[in-house]
């Protein structure tokens, strides 16, 4: 034992032997008989008592005992040294629990590890598909990216060139303005010339003639509104005579025709019917609505611009987190129990769900869920040492602990105290209200046992034989034949498959009735053989009944046994602390005021309330 690494290992050697070093009349934890027989001599039986260390002894020469009280030397030879069979069933179990300790945490490694392997399958998942969802994106992305390189390319180049084209006319236009300048300066220079020449060829002549001349002189044009806005039209262009010809040159025509608008017609944005909203971009904390219109044609030629294409409003402006809101305290409920200390209930239901990161009490939270004491008062009894009896229509089924650890005083308590339970059914005649079904419980005495009981394969396994397991009666009214069955049992004093027990007692309540309650109650005098799998097995029964426990010595596991029981557990467990105790109908008064309460008045078809 000292080479366990393990420190759950080794805390389960200690919860295992803690009580064996309490002295074993007390605890009837162990029991050693060292015993010499002769044809002269009684027995002598040596009690070893763990309260202390042993003492050293000297080692008696030729003493197969070593060192305990031997006989005179006429009865040497015939003198021997045995272990009578005891109690080793106790140590047996012991370590059969000690086993069954260390599988159960293996098993819950297991189960640690499996939800671990779970959680980072998952989160690898989650990962790859956002590592696969980026990249897709990036892909995306490069596309656009080499697209819009690609068109920046081209425009650059539609630049160069534009810009070349755009120099190459310049230059032509300047070129162009040049020579119409330099032309319309040397025409009017000509003008101005032949002005002169005529003068003075009129002089010339003579004739008394004055050379004075008058041109024509006329106004500008003057355009007439264009046939046509745009696309090209004709266009009238006329212009006055500012001073009529006198010896000059005559007016030339005062009216021409051009063509105008010749620029495209103005293209007008057209746009397609709003689309619907979209959705909100966040759910809480303020989000936006979009919604669009699609450009059918753009504007062109100095059209019409297209105006508003989308449209965006606020949405979900509701915070983010927001705690659950309850509902108003329901009334206060019956009294569970008529006697014997009971508790009425009220609560809240959530009338609004949580939102966000908010937070909201549980069901079973001092917010939602309040209790208060009722019927704080003794139960009735017939007679001082008679449990209180119940009336009830009811399913129940019991479930008796026959495993070693109880000790042979500590099984005619838990018989005696199943006596009284069935009795406290009989209220009037061997038939009764409720169907009462019986389990008789322990186990295997070695692991291979155990194995096959709770292994992968339990197909073929004789369930009381190799198990434990025993249907002492199934579901039945007559009262005294399950008190006599009980009577009848005897002790099998092997391992506790707690968890085996349950789940036959979850297939016996097949056999009940609809229409009553139905109620499991579990004697037991301490640990099962797995934590775990009673734990699982009292999960799936309280689905289906109410589990309540009697667990017996202050050995028993109560912090585990409170979680296994139905809620609330005070009302669902009793505990016994000495076997001696157990054997008193206070007992049995407690577990009856605990799962028979008075039913609930019902009105008949005269609407008068009466009681069941």
């Amino acid at each position: 034992m000292a080479k366990l690494e393990s420190k759950f290992g080794q805390g389960i050697l200690d919860d295992a032997f803690a009580n064996l070093f309490d002295g074993v009349h007390g605890l009837q934890t162990f029991e050693t008989e060292l015993v010499q027989v002769n044809e002269h001599q009684a027995p002598i039986i040596n009690k070893t008592n763990f309260t202390e260390p042993p003492k050293q002894r000297v080692e008696v020469p030729s003493n197969p005992c070593d060192g305990a009280p031997y006989p005179s030397a006429a009865t040497k030879r015939a003198a021997s040294c045995k272990l009578s069979k005891g109690n080793c069933y106790k140590l047996q179990e012991r370590f059969l629990n000690i086993q069954a300790g260390m599988q159960d945490e293996r098993d819950q490694l297991q189960d640690d590890i499996a939800q671990m392997e779970a959680f980072c399958d998952e989160t690898r998942t989650t990962l790859e598909t956002e590592i696969s969802d980026a990249e897709s994106m990036l892909s995306e992305a490069q596309t656009k990216l080499g697209k819009a390189t690609e068109d920046v390319n081209n425009a650059m180049e539609t630049a160069r060139q534009t810009a070349s084209l755009n120099a190459d006319l310049d230059a032509k236009l300047k070129d162009e303005m040049k020579k119409c300048n330099d032309k319309y300066i040397g025409y009017e220079g000509e003008i101005c010339a032949l002005k002169k020449i005529r003068g003075e060829l009129y002089k010339l002549k003579g004739g008394g003639h004055s050379a004075f001349f008058q041109d024509c002189e006329v106004s500008k044009w003057e355009p007439e509104e264009c046939t046509v806005a745009c696309a090209g039209g004709t266009q009238v262009i006329t212009r006055k005579v500012l001073a009529g010809a006198k010896d000059g040159a005559e007016c030339l025509g005062l009216e021409a025709i051009r063509s105008c608008n010749n620029q495209p017609c103005p293209v007008d944005c057209k746009l397609s019917a709003w689309s619907g909203w979209s959705k909100c971009s966040a759910e809480c904390g303020g989000g936006l609505m979009q919604r669009l219109k699609e450009v059918k044609q753009a504007m062109k030629y100095k059209g019409v611009g297209c105006g508003k294409t989308k449209e965006a409003k606020q949405c979900n402006d509701q915070a983010c987190e927001k705690d659950c809101e309850l509902g108003d305290w329901t009334a206060w409920s019956e009294c569970s129990k008529d006697c014997d200390g009971g508790t009425q209930k009220r609560q809240k239901f959530v009338k609004h769900a949580v939102e966000g990161e908010g937070s909201c009490p549980d069901q079973w939270a001092v917010e939602r869920l309040e209790y208060k004491k009722c019927n704080q008062f003794g139960c009735p009894v017939a007679e001082l040492n008679e449990p209180m009896l119940c009336n009830n229509s009811v399913d129940v089924v019991l479930l008796i602990d026959g495993s070693g650890s109880l000790g042979r005083r500590g099984w005619k308590a838990e018989q005696k105290m199943a006596e009284m339970f069935v009795d406290a059914f009989q209220t009037g005649g061997s038939e009764s209200r409720a169907n009462m079904a019986v389990i008789l419980y322990s186990g295997p005495r070695t692991w291979s046992g155990v194995w096959k009981c709770t292994g992968k394969d339990t197909s073929g396994v004789d369930m009381e034989r190799t198990c434990g397991i025993k249907t002492v009666t199934h579901f039945m009214h007559d009262m005294k034949a399950v008190h006599d069955k009980i009577a009848a049992l005897n002790w099998p004093s092997g391992s506790t498959l707690t968890s085996l027990a349950l789940m036959k007692a979850k297939a016996e309540l097949s056999l009940g009735r609809k229409d009553a309650k139905s109620i499991v109650v579990v004697i037991t005098d301490g640990r099962p053989l797995s934590f775990r799998n009673t734990g699982v097995a009292a999960r799936q029964l309280r689905k289906t009944a109410r589990l309540v426990w009697v667990p017996v010595t202050a050995y028993a596991p109560l912090k585990s046994i409170k979680s296994w029981a139905t809620r609330r557990w005070e009302e669902n467990v009793v505990q016994v602390e000495t076997f001696d105790e157990l054997q008193d109908s206070s007992v049995v008064t407690q577990v009856i005021a605990d799962i028979c309460p008075k039913p609930a008045p019902e009105e008949d078809k005269w609407g008068y309330a009466h009681w069941r």
